[in-house]
């Protein structure tokens, strides 16, 4: 991947970019602060819960965290944690009753699925497992899901691990430009970040930015991504490992 003297930061995503196997890998965590001292903005962008991201930006090495595929920011400004959300409180609270609703109707369509084990801690989506803590489901299953979502109307994106599904137009670009206006008064430019991710629910990231880096595991979606979103480098290692292997090549 060509550098830049322009590059401002680094965009990334969580599970199984920083992670592999499920756990935040130590060359991974160290490339983050590694970045970070080196003058870079670093900037997780993830599907995690609200909950999750409350603990990410006030005690990892980075400028903040979006969470749950654009839909809310944090980070800590004047040694306090500064929360802001793509929707205002009412609508929230109404989208969560629909998607309440939707739950039992996926786990009872779609066997062998659960919700997330971080659902409790979620603000604005609904998050069906399908691999991280139930035995694997194949494709069909995962498709299945999906249809779940679009038959009520509600934006569905397709991670390495959970189906997430909400009502609203934001997504992980959307939330990183309302993130980067709030968090430093100026609109993003989309030249002077790269953006490093593994899955479907990356697409519009990959899409957005020249500098676009899936780690080696995004293979197993392509398939899943048009080929006008794809990445347009890919590294050599998977996970966190490839992440670590990104942020050696940008300091370098």
């Amino acid at each position: 991947m060509p550098r830049s003297p322009a590059l401002s930061g680094i965009l990334c995503d969580i599970d199984d970019t920083l992670t592999t196997d499920g756990r935040l890998v130590p060359a991974a965590f160290a490339a983050l602060a590694r970045a970070q001292q080196s003058g870079l903005r670093v900037v997780p962008v993830t599907g995690r819960p609200a909950g999750w991201v409350d603990h990410f930006a006030r005690m990892w090495p980075v400028d903040g965290c979006i969470g749950e595929n654009g839909g809310l920011w944090f980070w800590m400004g004047d040694g306090k944690l500064q929360r802001r959300f793509f929707q205002p409180e009412d609508v929230r609270r109404d989208n969560r009753q629909k998607l309440d609703q939707l739950a039992g109707r996926i786990l009872t369509a779609v066997p062998g699925t659960a919700l997330a084990s971080d659902q409790a801690y979620r603000a604005l989506d609904l998050a069906v497992d399908f691999c991280e803590d139930v035995p694997p489901l194949d494709n069909a299953a995962v498709d299945s899901i999906v249809a779940e979502f679009d038959a009520i109307g509600a934006v569905c994106k397709v991670s390495s691990i959970h189906v997430n599904g909400w009502f609203g137009a934001f997504d992980k670009l959307a939330g990183f430009q309302r993130f980067h206006q709030d968090r430093w008064g100026t609109p993003a430019d989309m030249g002077a970040w790269v953006y490093i991710g593994d899955s479907a629910n990356d697409a519009p990231m990959f899409e957005a930015f020249g500098r676009s880096v899936g780690v080696r595991n995004v293979e197993h979606f392509l398939q899943r991504i048009p080929e006008h979103q794809w990445p347009r480098y890919i590294t050599p290692s998977e996970g966190g490992e490839g992440f670590a292997e990104l942020v050696d090549h940008v300091l370098g």
